[in-house]
């Protein structure tokens, strides 16, 4: 017996990921079982909520076209459908960037009491900022961090960047200290070049993270989740970019990586890796499916980034991860749908 049974899938952000998002969005509503629940696919940006598709159980997806999408009442997260008005029992939220990795949707759907598939709207928007994250597992001993330092909007960036490179030394990667799909990273190899990397990420947001560059052997990501008996780890998944040094855009989205699913790595490493994303997860309270992602380097394991939603397209990682589990896909939602 489920306990949903109207599970709106939201897509699309506010920020530079929407196309990925909607990707994403379009792959977990097509896997998401079709005897069990109804679907409806929700397309979200800049404030305008509309029902873009539908399934109802054990029939076929219905489009809507545009002009004539149901706009979402936001008062109760509802949409008024062929006269019947349908009032969604769980969020499945796969928006990359504000708002869905903000805590923003997260809180609203809290405060309206809709379950959802992801971390508590505290946890998103701790997890979501990669200089607060940090900080928020700098006093334990879970994992090793990078040096970095921190600059707002406003700064002096001239100074900012003469003060780093003197503390951090050189290379240096700055990013945005919010977003995802590596939107405004720069890998700077010279001092010269450090400013204008940061002015570049801040295009994406108003605060930018520098870190010291981590000599690196392999990077690793690994995903946790929760099955409802405890905290369960997938397989780690190796990133080996090709043509460049760090995994950017362009390796991830236009195929030029190896994704080596299982890592071909030692076992204790592996297994390593595995139980440092179990307690960060732990650690951080996070609910639902949470990838995180490490460099693995001679004097330990670096902590990079957590991923509250991971993308989930049919070449992303965490699906690699599933199939090398040997679980189907619309079970492992199912998994994630009945224990968020």
């Amino acid at each position: 017996m489920s306990r949903y049974q109207s599970i709106a899938v939201i897509y699309g952000s506010d920020s530079s990921e929407w196309e990925v998002s909607c990707r994403s969005g379009e792959f977990t509503a097509s896997r998401i079982d079709e005897f069990r629940y109804d679907v409806y696919e929700i397309f979200a940006r800049f404030g305008q909520w509309k029902l873009v598709a539908m399934r109802k159980a054990n029939s076929m997806r219905q489009p809507f076209p545009e002009g004539a999408q149901p706009e979402v009442d936001k008062s109760d997260f509802s949409v008024m459908v062929l006269g019947e008005k349908i009032k969604f029992d769980f969020a499945y939220i796969m928006q990359h960037g504000a708002p869905g990795e903000t805590g923003l949707l997260q809180g609203y759907l809290e405060m309206l009491h809709i379950p959802h598939s992801t971390c508590s709207a505290f946890v998103t928007t701790v997890a979501f900022d990669k200089y607060s994250c940090k900080s928020y597992l700098r006093g334990t001993d879970i994992v090793k961090l990078a040096p970095d330092a921190l600059v707002r909007q406003g700064d002096d960036v001239e100074e900012f960047c003469a003060k780093t490179v003197a503390r951090l030394g050189l290379p240096l990667f700055v990013k945005p200290t919010g977003g995802g799909s590596s939107f405004g990273i720069t890998k700077v190899k010279k001092a010269e070049d450090l400013p204008e990397a940061v002015r570049f990420a801040f295009k994406e947001g108003p605060t930018v993270i520098v870190e010291a560059a981590v000599k690196s052997e392999h990077e690793l990501t690994c995903a946790a989740y929760f099955d409802g008996t405890g905290i369960k780890t997938l397989p780690v998944i190796e990133i080996i970019p090709e043509g460049t040094d760090w995994f950017d855009y362009d390796a991830k989205y236009n195929g030029h990586s190896q994704e080596v699913c299982p890592a071909q790595i030692p076992e204790e490493l592996s297994a390593k890796v595995q139980q440092i994303t179990a307690s960060i997860y732990r650690c951080l309270g996070c609910k639902g499916l949470v990838r995180m992602d490490y460099l693995a380097a001679a004097d330990g394991i670096y902590f990079l980034e957590v991923n509250i939603i991971p993308g989930m397209t049919n070449a992303s990682l965490v699906p690699k991860m599933v199939r090398a589990a040997g679980i189907s896909i619309t079970d492992f939602l199912t998994t994630i749908i009945e224990n968020a």
